[in-house]
Order: structure tokens, then sequence, then C-alpha cells
């Protein structure tokens, strides 16, 4: 019986056999060489002697100084996994790198004999240890064909996989075997065994293993049988439970915050899969610029801690805006944002906007992972100054509070909020019956909160599933006297793909205010309606009723609806046709009559970050005063 012991090297995502070359052994060529007097260096070349008879006319190849031009052909792989190794075979090859450019025959005769070891890495790689691969040179047009005809032989497949040691996994052991997905009859292809080996090593550390080790995986090849066997080694190191998470100190946060963000407790099962996800999640705090997680023994029999080492990111982060918006004016934003002033993960932002229709100074707190994973407290100071159509106001508002969010690396289905809020503003609007203007100013309490599900695919660009949301404020104004309201606000969305490049999405929004006539609200808590995440075609909150200047006065209550197919047309590019409809009311409830309509088209980029949305909408129906066309640059789909 004929075996060979192979070792097997991972190399750029495959298994390469190292073993007895199947090739002849190498002449010492000169490059210089005249092609008349070419030695025998294995290649089978034509016959180039032989000049046409018509002086002016060209037969076969040209050659400049000994030198030819080439291209390369190889047949016989068609179904050895074809399109992954010519891949493979593209990125390697040395026929490839140079081909079109002028060669010589001995460096074309090397080349060819390089790829053909090449070739027959590749196809141990695929199982097939008894390939013939012959090599020839045939002139076609105007340039050299390399021919490399493989005829890759039996594919050999595996007789015994053998996992010596799994068996101290106890009674985890078969789960365990069932992880290497190799078994007897598999062909043997460095591709699966590369993917069940990461499979077993993912697993046993998936089911309580910290200190396991798998071994490379040794094969042994019987060409008399055309099979192999497979023997990879297995030390589970015993089951531990999660401990502590240590660290020593630093300028970052400690280990009992670690825990905070962790999606496991002291006591649990180990599970590398969750530790992971912790070096993911800290990564994202954006205060560290490394993170290292190294499993040691517990300080508690049965028990494996966390050693966990940080190098710290630039806390500071200075920003700056500059845009123009329909409705909103320019404007000039800039923020200064120390991220970790107040460990573990306190930040203090300063925050201030210079425009025509807007001016803010904000201080803002906020601690990030507080008692929780993407929980975040909050508490703001701040002073605005803001012209809209519909009012004027100079606030003053104090607030804080507690919400579970989602982003784009880690997306919840459940988010929540609760807040509170105290603010003094002092408004200006107009009388409605006379149109003149009018100076009120308003105590305000409130209790926002919210809580929303998202059964959508994506955060910035879902294709399928809903959302659903709905948000509810008790207020109490003073203004004169004290009295109590509440805003209430629904809001769902559901995204359903049609054909593999279209997907349909609708939206409504449904608002209102109990308790309390329009006029006695604040004209900044009234609702409000257009614009580009509202009916667009619109100005900024230009829909509803108007007062005797024709400038919007807001209501008690929304009705919103979006409907738009988006299309991918080519590349990263699509086309979003759409039609938006939306009143503002007086009444308690919405009556969903007076619908404003607003139509357009809009252009998405889809970038790795997201989409990036242009929409153009004009009015159906305008009122008077209406803009004919409004154009909305921002991140993100509509809704």
């Amino acid at each position: 019986m004929s075996s060979c012991r192979l070792a097997v090297l991972l190399s750029a995502g495959w298994l390469a056999f190292a073993g007895p070359a199947a090739f002849a052994q190498e002449t010492s060529l000169d490059p210089t060489s005249p092609m008349a007097d070419l030695p025998d260096i294995g290649v089978a070349w034509p016959d180039l002697s032989t000049a046409p008879a018509d002086p002016d006319a060209t037969a076969g190849p040209q050659r400049a100084g000994g030198e030819f031009r080439y291209n390369y052909r190889i047949t016989g792989i068609d179904g050895i996994n074809a399109d992954l190794f010519r891949q493979r075979f593209n990125e390697l090859s040395t026929l490839r790198a140079n081909e079109g450019d002028p060669a010589n025959a001995a460096q074309i005769d090397r080349r060819a004999r390089e790829d053909a070891r090449l070739l027959d890495e590749l196809l141990r790689n695929e199982g097939y240890f008894d390939a013939r691969i012959a090599t020839s040179v045939r002139p076609e047009g105007d340039r050299l064909i390399v021919y490399l005809e493989v005829e890759p032989g039996q594919l050999y497949r595996f007789a015994q996989v053998r996992t010596p040691g799994i068996a101290a996994a106890g009674d985890k052991a078969p789960e365990l075997r069932d992880a290497f997905a190799v078994k007897p009859e598999t062909p043997v292809q460095g591709d699966t065994i590369v993917a069940a080996q990461d499979k077993l090593t993912e697993t046993i550390g998936r089911e309580g293993f910290p200190f396991a080790k798998v071994g490379e995986p040794e094969i042994t090849v019987d060409h008399a049988t055309r099979t192999a066997t497979l023997d990879i080694a297995v030390a589970p190191g015993g089951e531990r439970r999660f401990g502590r998470i240590v660290t020593t100190p630093n300028r970052i946060f400690d280990g009992d915050h670690a825990q905070d963000i962790a999606r496991f407790k002291p006591g649990e099962t180990y599970d590398s899969t969750l530790v992971d996800d912790l070096r993911r999640a800290i990564v994202q705090t954006s205060l560290v610029s490394q993170v290292r997680l190294t499993p040691v023994e517990g300080t508690t029999p049965g028990t494996v801690d966390l050693d966990l080492a940080m190098e710290p990111a630039p806390p500071r982060t200075m920003a700056g805006e500059l845009g123009y918006g329909t409705g909103e004016g320019a404007r000039v934003e800039a923020s200064w944002t120390h991220r970790n002033l107040f460990p573990p993960e306190g930040a203090l932002t300063l925050r201030g906007v210079l425009g025509t229709l807007e001016q803010v100074a904000a201080v803002t707190f906020r601690r990030n992972n507080f008692h929780g994973r993407d929980r975040v407290l909050t508490a703001q100071v701040a002073a605005t100054h803001l012209v809209r159509n519909a009012f004027e106001a100079n606030t003053v508002s104090l607030s804080a509070g507690l919400e579970r969010q989602t982003n784009i690396f880690f997306q919840k289905t459940w988010t929540w909020s609760l807040g509170g809020e105290l603010v003094a503003t002092d408004e200006r609007d107009v009388i409605v019956a006379t149109g003149e203007p009018r100076r009120r100013t308003y105590f305000i309490g409130a209790l926002p909160s919210s809580l929303n599900y998202d059964g959508s695919d994506d955060l910035l660009n879902p294709t399928k599933g809903f959302r659903l949301g709905g948000r509810i404020s008790p207020e109490l104004s003073l203004q004169g006297q004290v009295f109590g309201y509440t805003r209430a606000q629904i809001d769902a969305s559901v995204y359903r793909p049609v054909t593999g490049r279209v997907v349909l999405a609708g939206r409504t929004r449904i608002g209102s205010i109990l308790g309390a006539p329009r006029d006695a609200v604040a004209p900044s808590r009234r609702f409000y309606a257009g614009g580009g995440a509202s009916v667009r075609g619109y100005g900024f909150q230009d829909i509803g009723p108007r007062d005797p200047n024709n400038d919007p006065i807001g209501g008690r209550s929304l009705a919103e609806f979006s409907l738009e197919a988006r299309v991918r047309a080519f590349g990263n590019f699509g086309v979003v046709p759409f039609l938006d409809a939306g009143n503002i009311y007086t009444s308690t409830l919405p009556r969903f009559t007076g619908m404003r309509y607003g139509a357009g088209i809009g252009v998405r980029y889809y970038s790795n970050f997201g989409p990036i949305r242009i929409d153009v909408g004009t009015p159906v129906n305008p009122q008077r005063g209406d803009p004919r066309i409004a154009v909305y640059v921002s991140l993100g789909q509509a809704f």
C-alpha cells in the first residue's frame, strides 16, 4: 500500500498540501539564448521558424529582439469549484501577472511551469492528488497562447476522521464532534477542513471551555485506495463559568463598568461569543483605541476571570456644521465634547448654533451604558432663540432623561425613554381672529416618555418588517393660570420587498393634544406638518390652518401618510418615487379631511454606512404661498 504523510498549511484561506512534486527538474537557462537554439525546457513549443512567402505579410506571432506577447488558457477544470478555483489561480498566477507583456521563451517557459505547480497545489486543496498537467505553446494570430491542460484524476475522500482528546469534554463531546463537519466520505478539500476547524474552535469556546486547544489537522493520504485519514487533536481544558472582569487602574473605566456593558452575568456558563461581543461593545464606546480580553483562571474554583486591558483613544472631539434649510435658514453649528470627563463614560458637550432663524447655547451631560448596555442618562441646560413662520420663541430649558437606545452596530427590537423637562419660554405669535401680534410667557413642566418596537431588518435602510412607536407627554402649563394637557403621538411604518430590486414602504403618523384648547397651548408645543420628514413638497411646518397673515398656527391633532417605492436602479444608486399626504386640525382628534398631497422622486446612493437621500417634491394641491419645488438631503431613508 502506498501512502504519504502530508503537512497541512493554512495559506490565503486554503490548505496547501506539501508533497512530492510531479514535475521535471528545471534546466538552467540563459535568458538571452536565441530562439533557434532553444534547449528542451519542458514546455512543448511550436515551430516558429517558417517565414511568410510575402515579405510584407505577417504569419504567426511577431517577435522583437526574441520576445513574444502571449495569452494563456486553462482546460479541464470545469466543475472543480470553478469560480473560487479560478479566482485563487488568478491572484497567484505568474502568467496572468505578466500577460500581454513581451517575454522571451525562457521567461514564458518558467512562468508556465510555475503556474503548473500552482495548479497542482490548488488541485490538491480540492482533493485531487493524482492530477496531470501538460503545458504547451501554440501560435494564434499575432501572439502565442500558453495552454495548461489539466486531467484532475479521481477525487480523494476521507476513510477515517479522528478527534483524539475530545472525550474529555464529557457530555458535550457528541455536540463538539457534530460541530466538526468533516466525516468519512467527505472529499479531502482544504476549505471544508478549515471551515470545520473554525466551527469546532467556535463551538468549544461557546460551550464553556475557555482554555480549549484545537490542534492543526494532520492528513495521511493513501494513493493506492485514493482515500485519506484526518486526525485533529482536541484538549478541552475543563468547563468554566464566568467570574469577574478585572483590570489594572486606568483612565477609562474599571471592570465593574465593563460588567454593566456585558451581556453575561457572573456564574453563567462561559461563552466565547459573548466575550467577543463585549470586546466589540467596548470598542464602540470610542474611548479606547485597542482592547484585549484574556481568559485567566478565576479566583473562585470552576470560574474564569477576564483580564481587560485597554489603550485610551483621544477623548476630545470638536465638530462643526454649516448648512441651509428651507424654513430653517442658514446656520453654523459648533460643538466641543470630552467623552470621558466624568468616568465611566460621562461626557460633557458644549454646543452653539448661530443662524438666521435659530441661535442656541447648550451644555449637555451624557453617561453612556448607564448600569446597562446602551442605556443612556442625559441632562441638559439650553437657551434658544427660534424663529418660525408660526411663532418666535426665546426659551430656557432644563431637561433630563434615561433611555435605551438602538444603533447601527446593535439594532434593538425594543427601545424606550423616560424623562422630565422644565421650560420657561417667551413666545410671539398673532391673534388668530385679527392677525394682531401678541407676546406671552409660559412655564411648562413635562414628563415625556416613549416606547418603540423595531421589527425591521436594518436601521438605516429597511427592506422588510415593520416599526411601531408611541410617545406620550403629560404637561402642566402656567400662563395666567395653571392647566394641564397631554401630547400623544403614534408612528408606524411597514416595509415589503416586491422583487430583489424593489421595496414598497409605507408610513403613518397620528398625533393628538388632549385636555386644552389649541390657543392655550404654547405655539412651540403644538403639532405642525410639512418638510423632509413629514409631507415632502411643502415648506417646513407650513401645512395646516393659517392666520390672516398666511402663516401657520399649528394645531391639536395631526395625520400623515407616506408611500414610496425604493427601486435599486444600478450599482449603488436607486430611485424612489413617493406620495405623501397630511394635515393639521384644531380638533382633539384628526378628521382626515382636507389632506395636502405632495409627490416627487428621490435619488439614493447606498454607501457603506447607509443610504444618502436626495428628494425633490412638489405640492399636488398647494395653499397660497406654498413653494412649487422643495429639495431635501439627509442620511438614511425618509422613514
